[in-house]
């Protein structure tokens, strides 16, 4: 008896085991009565009745990544090109992607690789290596349009890698390459053309500043001779007034002052002790009667007699200058002359 209530306890413990289910977070478990597909077990606990429901997928329902393996595809001007992608999905409905497909990961998969080489193999290589943006977007649309009866979402596609031939990618780097070197070339030239013309445009102002400043500069002299010449037509005219109104006194008063100033210019120098006159100069003296006074009191007596030397036929000719009372008589006979 007591074994046989053992027993019994012991089918209770296993029947309660196999009806608890526990359901874990971001997965749905789906349930089958008698192999017939009941419900979506939620995360969580359920019970269910052994022996005849029981669990059938274990259906992962968190974002999940596919990768694409490698592919070589030829492009619409027959170059061969190797790509590798990733897709993103989430599966939305449990019962579906259970029941309406069988091995979700490798449909997605084929679908993926079979539509990447529809769209790239309608594009050129420069498309291709350009575009992955569009490539993205169209492989998106297609892909979960396919897949949306499976309860699928897909949320991205990404275009890994896209590997061209490597002729191809030599002729792609020499044509970079002679791209850059003629971008350079052309600014280079453009920055020599700009400083050339800023260059002109400075020797221009430069040209036309100093053509205005010469111009200034000649106004300013033509002014200032025409004004020079304006003081000494007016000094001409009042010595002409001071001639006309005083006669030959007033010729003698300037030629004695100009005389008076040259011969003491002589007379103050600290080394000159012989001055060399010209025989006119002598002959000026006797003519002069003015000249004998104020010559008198430039020389005064005590300041030594002065010996001038005057130009002749004979440079060892000396002619001696007399004092002031010789100068004086010498004067005087030259005005009664």
């Amino acid at each position: 008896m007591g074994i046989f209530l053992i027993a019994i306890l012991f089918v209770l413990i296993v029947f309660l085991m196999m009806a608890v289910r526990v359901v874990k977070q971001g997965y749905v478990y789906t349930v089958e009565r008698l192999g017939k597909y009941t419900l979506a077990a939620q995360p969580g606990m359920h019970i269910i009745i052994p022996l005849i429901d029981r669990v059938g997928h274990k259906v992962n329902m968190m974002e999940q990544v596919l990768d694409i393996p490698g592919q070589e595809i030829i492009t619409a001007d027959n170059a061969m090109v190797g790509v590798d992608a990733v897709v993103f999905f989430q599966v939305l409905d449990a019962g579906k992607a259970a029941y309406e497909v069988s091995n979700l990961y490798g449909a997605i998969m084929a679908l993926t690789t079979t539509n990447l080489r529809t769209v790239m193999g309608a594009m050129d290589l420069d498309h291709t290596l350009s575009k992955r943006d569009e490539i993205n977007a169209r492989l998106l649309v297609v892909v979960d349009e396919a897949t949306s009866p499976w309860g699928v979402k897909i949320t991205r596609v990404e275009i890994k890698d896209i590997r061209p031939p490597i002729d191809i990618s030599e002729a792609m780097a020499r044509q970079m390459k002679a791209e850059r070197l003629k971008r350079a070339e052309i600014l280079e030239a453009e920055g020599d053309r700009a400083s050339r013309i800023l260059r002109a445009e400075g020797e221009k102002q430069s040209a036309i500043l100093t053509a205005e400043g010469k111009r200034e500069s000649a106004f300013r002299d033509a002014e200032a001779r025409e004004r020079a010449a304006e003081a000494e037509a007016k000094a001409t005219q009042m010595v002409s007034a001071a001639i006309a109104e005083s006669g030959n006194a007033a010729i003698n008063y300037f030629i004695a002052q100009e005389y008076t100033k040259a011969v003491g210019k002589f007379a103050t120098s600290p080394n000159a002790k012989t001055i060399l006159f010209p025989i006119e100069a002598t002959q000026l003296i006797g003519s002069l009667g003015g000249i004998g006074e104020l010559l008198g009191e430039a020389l005064k007596p005590g300041t030594g007699n002065v010996t001038t030397q005057l130009p002749s036929a004979d440079p060892r000719e000396r002619v001696r200058v007399p004092r002031a009372g010789e100068a004086r008589a010498a004067a005087a006979r030259g005005v009664d002359s």
